[in-house]
């Protein structure tokens, strides 16, 4: 259901102007007309920066020239940010962008919150989980007053589940529930997690996500589609039972870590479609493009149990 752009990858680290070994796992936004990416990068000590790059079609991408955030160098965050930055997503919500990403340490990882408004000048603003803890992701709206928000708990004990938490002013979070879990002999029946920002539509939120499939040659990631009641997003409408999106091209099944398709962001553009980006392989930064009502369907047509 994902038409691949025919010039991937769309980014890799030869296309970065200071010294980087991989280009994977991008937020990405419309600002002013633009795409903004914000790209996780390997260094060569193994640890992971934010990149920056714009474009004016949401294909072709340049590169600014330094990084768009490091580990941090003050307290609080740096103690959690010791091993590096990772696998941002981006929010657009109230007149601001709001960036959560995996802050990893010596004490396990967990997600902080950063702000901006122009991709200029970024604020951190908190840590807003415990260890272990990954791929949070907003919603771009406030449901009764509350902030509302995807994650997963980094744990075998669920195991690895999306659940829905809420909060009054995006710091303080709780009232956690579980909403989708793996499926037994499934081909997300390893784990599962948020990916994209969720996406409003006429008849729900999208959720597109990530799934996991262990086999005898190691894990395969897979991309997957879920539908979230626009005014309860904690009552799921379907559970697409197909994958949308799996490891096919040379640069998704081999880098530095085989058979992956990860997205940390989409865009819906006004015609109707969506513009998809996902991290191959770890290692380079691909795109295509989606049909939205055609997500929609495969979420009503075609349903799985969520738990």
């Amino acid at each position: 259901m994902i038409r691949r752009y025919e010039g991937n990858p769309i980014l890799t680290k030869a296309d970065v102007p200071y010294p980087v070994e991989t280009v994977h796992n991008a937020a990405v936004v419309k600002h002013e007309g633009r795409y903004v990416m914000v790209f996780r990068s390997h260094l060569r000590n193994g640890r992971s920066i934010l990149g920056l790059a714009e474009s004016d079609d949401g294909f072709r991408f340049r590169v600014r020239p330094k990084p768009f955030l490091v580990p941090a160098e003050q307290e609080p965050f740096a103690t959690y940010e010791e091993f590096g930055v990772e696998d941002p997503r981006i929010c657009r919500l109230e007149g601001a962008y709001w960036i959560t990403y995996s802050a990893y340490s010596r004490h396990g990882v967990r997600v902080a919150l950063a702000r901006t408004e122009d991709f200029e000048r970024v604020e951190r603003i908190a840590l807003i989980t415990q260890a272990d803890m990954r791929n949070v992701v907003l919603f771009p709206a406030r449901f009764a007053g509350l902030y509302a928000r995807l994650d997963r708990p980094h744990t075998e004990i669920a195991p690895w589940s999306i659940w829905i938490s809420w909060s009054p002013d995006l710091v303080h979070w709780g009232d956690s529930q579980i909403l989708i879990r793996p499926l037994p002999y499934h081909w997300d029946e390893m784990k599962v997690g948020p990916g994209a920002t969720p996406i409003r539509t006429p008849d729900g939120w999208l959720n597109i996500f990530h799934g996991v499939f262990r086999t005898m040659d190691g894990a395969v990631y897979r991309l997957g589609v879920a539908l979230h009641d626009l005014e309860d997003p904690a009552r799921l409408i379907g559970v697409a039972d197909d994958w949308i999106l799996q490891p096919e091209d040379p640069w998704e099944r081999t880098g530095y870590v085989h058979n992956v398709v990860f997205t940390c962001g989409a865009v819906a553009e006004e015609e109707g479609t969506l513009k998809l980006y996902w991290g191959g392989a770890d290692t380079v930064m691909c795109a295509g493009t989606a049909s939205i009502a055609e997500l929609v369907e495969l979420c009503r047509r075609k349903p799985r149990p969520p738990l």
